[in-house]
């Protein structure tokens, strides 16, 4: 085994399980030497540059500090597709992969008028800028560094997609209508974050976390109210919440106008997902 993938491993065996370690030590070498599983396996010879090598040591140290690997590498993979990310955009999560495959299978419009609010990284208005070719995807978000990091998700992966600076808790008028209203905004309790991961807690922009245990809803309702003013008719809204907080969340679209909400749980069987229209299913 090459030294480089011993360093790692023992580097890291006090912070991190042997599983998680060995993903890192793959991910590491694919990134700086294009090294595959198989290389790692069968080779005892192979070298790194000076400058490789100062990468990984580098990355090791980072990692004792809980940082995501993601932004280490600079990089993601999300539904297909390559993302570039720091520590200006969360880190996409498999629960908003899930609500993107939900959009999927039940837009049936061939060029849906698509918003993303609260776009970060672009992850999901890429994702379904990719799948509705035809599509015109707009996104907002509050942080002017969250949207040019979407802007260069958006060229790396050839989509055209529309970035603007808006802040939905003051914005109640737009000109354009939607046929799909779709967002993943801040919905972790303050005091939810001793139950959090040192890596997030630490590293990810808190701005796209946290509301107030006093108003935990408070994009909930915003966007609900934008939403039930610009969906066309027939319209849909989807949303990423808070699991704790389902029941509370279905409530408060049926209080906005909202005639149907759905509340589906995530595949670790949590209520993650909501989708509500502002009529009766046909």
């Amino acid at each position: 085994m090459p030294t480089i993938i011993n360093h790692i491993q023992s580097e890291l065996k006090d912070f991190y399980p042997e599983g998680e370690v060995k993903a890192f030590t793959r991910l590491l070498l694919e990134k700086v030497a294009g090294w595959t599983l198989t290389d790692i396996l069968t080779h005892d010879d192979l070298e790194l540059s000076d400058e490789q090598t100062l990468f990984i040591h580098q990355a090791v140290e980072r990692l004792k500090e809980h940082e995501p690997i993601q932004y280490i590498l600079g990089e993601t993979e999300f539904c297909g597709m390559r993302l570039w990310i720091d520590n200006r955009v969360l880190i996409p999560r498999p629960e908003t992969a899930e609500l993107i495959d939900w959009i999927v299978e039940t837009v049936h419009h061939p060029a849906p008028a698509i918003l993303d609010i609260g776009t970060g990284s672009g992850c999901i208005a890429i994702a379904l800028a990719n799948k509705f070719r035809q599509a015109t995807v707009t996104g907002f978000d509050i942080s002017l560094d969250a949207l040019h990091a979407a802007h260069e998700n958006a060229e790396l992966n050839n989509v055209l997609i529309r970035f603007f600076h808006v802040n939905i808790l003051k914005t109640a008028h737009w000109e354009d209508t939607f046929d799909v209203i779709v967002s993943n905004p801040p919905y972790v309790m303050n005091s939810e974050r001793e139950n959090m991961e040192e890596n997030v807690l630490n590293h990810e922009p808190e701005i796209a976390l946290f509301v107030t245990d006093e108003d935990p809803l408070i994009f909930y309702r915003h966007i609900g109210q934008f939403a039930a003013q610009h969906l066309k008719e027939d319209g849909q809204l989807f949303l990423e919440i808070n699991q704790a907080l389902g029941k509370e969340t279905v409530q408060l679209l049926k209080e906005i106008g909202f005639k149907t909400v759905e509340l589906r749980k995530d595949l670790s069987g949590k209520n993650r997902l909501i989708r509500a229209l502002l009529t009766k299913p046909k």
